[in-house]
């Protein structure tokens, strides 16, 4: 990590600050999201089980084929309905937030009113 950015060392602190206190379970898994330059990613984790419940991002086949386009915050959005719609098909309503060191404004803050507005609580 030698060459790593200040930013990003930064953003690690935060997010093993932020997952000694979060885990999901059973009852309520855990929101993952992660974001790079181009494409935005999110995950229902139970870590109960260790095993991935939900997933959706930018690249799925679904999203392509809907051809959303905008802003990134827009992408998110829909990124965060198309998660939030998947989840409870599969009959999870309650999750919670790991915003993966990020700061909650932007395309996080996007995804997860996506999410809301498709049906999930946190």
């Amino acid at each position: 990590m030698a060459n790593t950015s200040p930013r990003l060392l930064s953003r690690l602190k935060r997010k093993r600050r932020i997952r000694k206190n979060i885990s999901g379970s059973q009852d309520r898994p855990r929101l993952t999201v992660f974001r790079s330059s181009k494409h935005i990613y999110a995950q229902i984790i139970d870590d109960t089980q260790g095993a991935t419940l939900v997933s959706a991002s930018t690249l799925d086949k679904e999203f392509k084929e809907n051809k959303v386009e905008g802003k990134k915050i827009e992408i998110a959005k829909a990124v965060g309905s198309l998660i939030g719609r998947r989840a409870v098909d599969k009959g999870i309503t309650k999750v919670v937030l790991d915003r993966n060191g990020y700061l909650y404004h932007g395309r996080i803050k996007s995804l997860s009113d996506g999410a809301r507005e498709a049906g999930l609580n946190f």
